[in-house]
């Protein structure tokens, strides 16, 4: 799971290992492994309840095939845009007839305008906290073991727009949320919440939820098997809170929708991105690549929101780049280098406001960012510091796991600033000079669809299948961003039979046809034949296209690469243009609505490195979803979703694998109390210093079930004019970082620091902390109450 998992999880780290002899050292980790591997698997067995654990409401009869049956033309044979040519039929998909329906009008109590007489849309902008966990969790993304949150850099939020046509009937909503990926539950969660609260105004076909792809976000509010032991369990803790910050951000952009317009400009962004897999780039056809100036997609589109004053109201940025700029090593759940480009430019526009507050919102949205890096350093050796940047990402001493990819900066931190600056100076630059309305009617297409067997036209006469669900030998070796932790390495072509002989004893084996459907991929696990206790990948999947006059916004279910990006967006503007909408900017928004791994091309299928072998659904995915896609976009051209049905729905499973860290009640130190001070400020600081403080702590997770603080932490400065002390940072703020350390029964400390920037204003400071600690008394049940500290004053003077 990278990018979705840059390092494979440990209990399902099987991976490709040289046909060599083992030193006693391999011998142990590999035992160490195998007895990790059986108790995992015997928890499954022993904690889950199997019976009653699904809600589900496929369509009945159902199916995914269609005639001609499928006949599998020559490999070989395949163009690259095959799914593009113009004599295969149009919207020939095995889906077809399963598409949600256009947006039907709805009650509003907006002002009505005809919208022949446009003057603008009626647009709303909301912002919410959908922090979650930030302690005894797993952060999402690396897969790595061991990597739980012990702190918070800067929150995470929830991003949402509203824009409605003028007489209020038709809308779309899109939501860019500060986590690693939008997980099936949690959009079905949200849609239910919606429904309940507005009825039929917003549903799974006009709202749109992306995650930004930051991996340092809490896991655990998955359902799937395989992404619940990479989170090593659910947590409804984590789950709950995100649900009610995305719902949030929702109920205060619907609360706030006014009348305004829409800009939209386009730009190249340099310096902030390579392609981490150069040699899978270069199996696509050279004449294809000879199209493009680069292996990434450097494009940034930006949509400018204002009302008819011209006053700002928000920002949506659509750019190719991992949030990965903060590596492995770190355990601050923090939003990454978009989300510190939304905080520049919210803070830049909001002034008089702390970080997370004020009324303008500005979201850097994720796109086709699977093989793109932000650590523009390139891939190199970690003990000798030569290139690694070879077909198999391996360093001639110590092999894949000293091959890593470095950012511009001192540390991760300051690579993160770096990054995320560039991002958003050339947003700042596109948004000034934005000029360009998008004008016209909102429409929706949107369709569940079984993605282990569609039926994918390669061209007039040839068909070809996608597969169930399968992770190849090279999903192990992780990437440069952040490797597997076992000798794996990137390009494996064969199996091994001493991992397959694990694989087979403890999970079963994958059936031939799997193997066959996924070929060259050799099969690590075969997850979409492995359902106990619950599937561990999703078969239903949803494709979605929301359009904006001439915008068309696409949800994608996954991590596209640059050039399935690219041949994506180009089939689809295609259809639109070949049914008389002609240019339309098509977005590809990523990770949206439920996490389906990578998409690479056909071609780069064949290499397998870490995008190829996390491509679930065989080398056929790409023109799966381009046909798919296709489709919608014809239906909404020719103004005919009204006749279409939704298609199967997914599974929701009422009873999941809880994370098994326990609630043990908080307790201070003999003779101290919760917020007492153990290590105390220095008396003065100089602006670029670090101020310092440590308190006596309570478990952090504790203030994601009582939220009477919204923060851990403030610097405040003494105004002596009121006589009052001013918050001037929050833990929203990059200038703070707050530390917990864990101790024994039940006892820890908070660590927060204070970076002191350069804009700092001499004067008086303090520092406060805010907890909750859990309390049991005899034979009660455990409570959770709040407290707070304050440290003491101390003076920062310029240098």
């Amino acid at each position: 799971m990278t990018g979705g998992f840059e390092q494979a999880s440990a209990a399902a780290g099987l991976g490709e290992m040289a046909k060599r002899s083992f030193s006693m050292l391999e011998m142990f980790l590999i035992f160490l492994l195998v007895m990790m591997t059986a108790v995992t698997v015997a928890l499954l067995s022993l904690l889950f309840i199997t019976s009653g654990t699904i809600e589900n409401n496929r369509d009945s009869g159902y199916s995914t095939t269609q005639s001609p049956q499928a006949t599998q033309s020559p490999q070989a044979n395949e163009s690259p845009l095959a799914t593009q040519d113009s004599t295969a039929p149009r919207g020939s998909t095995l889906t077809q007839g399963h598409m949600a329906t256009r947006m039907s009008p709805v009650t509003s109590t907006l002002e009505t305008t005809p919208f022949q007489n446009f003057s603008g849309y009626q647009i709303g902008v909301g912002r919410a906290d959908c922090t979650g966990q930030v302690a005894d969790i797993t952060l999402m993304g690396y897969g790595k073991s061991g990597q739980y949150a012990r702190g918070i850099l800067t929150r995470l939020y929830s991003r949402a727009f509203i824009m409605a046509e003028p007489d209020g009937s038709n809308r779309m909503v899109f939501v860019s949320i500060d986590i690693g990926m939008v997980s099936q539950r949690l959009r079905l969660e949200v849609l239910n919440r919606l429904q309940m609260k507005y009825g039929s105004l917003y549903r799974k076909d006009n709202v749109i939820l992306s995650g930004t792809h930051t991996h340092s976000g809490p896991a655990g509010y998955f359902q799937y098997t395989l992404f619940v032991i990479a989170s090593e369990g659910y947590t409804n803790r984590t789950f709950e809170y995100m649900v009610t910050g995305i719902v949030q951000s929702i109920e205060i952009a619907h609360t706030n929708m006014k009348r305004g317009r829409i800009l939209i400009n386009k730009g190249n962004v340099d310096g902030a991105q390579i392609n981490r897999s150069p040699y899978s780039y270069l199996q696509n056809p050279q004449s294809e690549r000879a199209r493009y100036s680069s292996n990434t997609d450097k494009e940034m589109i930006v949509l400018k929101m204002v009302d008819l004053n011209g006053d700002d109201l928000g920002l949506i940025s659509w750019f190719a780049v991992h949030p990965v700029s903060m590596n492995n090593s770190n355990h601050l759940v923090n939003s990454d280098n978009m989300g510190y480009a939304s905080y520049l430019f919210e803070q830049e526009k909001n002034k008089g406001y702390l970080p997370g507050e004020g009324p303008y919102v500005a979201a850097f949205a994720s796109s086709n960012l699977g093989d793109v890096s932000p650590n523009t350093l390139g891939p190199h050796c970690i003990n000798t510091g030569e290139s690694c940047d070879n077909p198999n990402s391996s360093c001639p001493i110590g092999g894949p796991n000293m091959c890593i990819a470095m950012g511009p900066g001192q540390d991760m931190f300051d690579s993160t600033q770096i990054i995320g600056r560039i991002i958003y100076q050339k947003a700042k630059e596109l948004y000034a000079s934005a000029s360009q309305e998008v004008t016209g009617p909102l429409a929706s297409a949107h369709q569940w669809v079984n993605m282990t067997d569609v039926t994918v036209w390669l061209n007039s006469t040839h068909t070809a299948k996608t597969c169930k669900p399968a992770l190849g030998y090279s999903f192990a070796a992780g990437t440069i961003d952040g490797v597997g932790g076992l000798n794996f390495s990137q390009g494996a072509m064969e199996e091994n039979p001493f991992w397959d002989t694990i694989r087979n004893q403890l999970l079963g084996s994958p059936s031939e046809e799997i193997k066959e459907c996924h070929k060259p991929k050799p099969i690590l696990l075969h997850t979409g034949e492995m359902s106990r206790p619950n599937p561990w990948h999703p078969e239903i999947v949803d494709v979605q296209i929301i359009t904006v006059g001439s915008l068309a916004i696409t949800a994608l279910p996954g991590e596209f690469t640059t050039m399935s990006g690219r041949r994506f967006r180009e089939a689809v503007q295609a259809e639109f243009a070949s049914y008389g909408m002609q240019n339309m900017t098509v977005v590809t928004s990523g990770l949206c609505n439920v996490y389906t791994h990578y998409i690479t091309t056909y071609e780069e299928y064949q290499a397998q490195r870490y995008e190829a072998a996390s491509t679930i659904y065989g080398p056929h995915t790409l023109s799966a979803y381009i046909q798919l896609f296709r489709a919608l976009a014809k239906a909404i051209a020719t103004d005919s979703v009204a006749n279409l049905s939704s298609g199967p729905e997914p599974p929701f499973f009422k009873q999941l694998i809880t994370n098994l860290i326990a609630n043990i009640v908080d307790k201070a130190p003999t003779g101290k109390t919760f917020g007492d001070v153990l290590q105390p400020l220095e008396p003065k600081y100089r602006v670029g210093e670090v101020a310092e403080v440590t308190f006596v702590g309570a478990n952090p997770k504790n203030s994601a079930e009582n939220r009477t603080h919204h923060t851990f932490l403030t610097v405040e400065k003494y105004e002596a004019t009121s006589q009052t002390w001013q918050i001037v940072h929050n833990d929203a703020s990059w200038e703070t970082r707050f530390y917990w350390h864990k101790g024994l029964l039940g006892q820890s400390n908070a660590t927060i620091q204070w970076h002191i920037p350069e804009t700092a204003q001499p004067g008086s400071y303090r520092i406060r902390y805010l907890g909750h600690y859990r309390k049991q008394d005899f034979l009660r049940p455990a409570v959770i109450l709040s407290f707070e500290s304050t440290s003491s004053t101390f003076e920062v003077v310029t240098t």
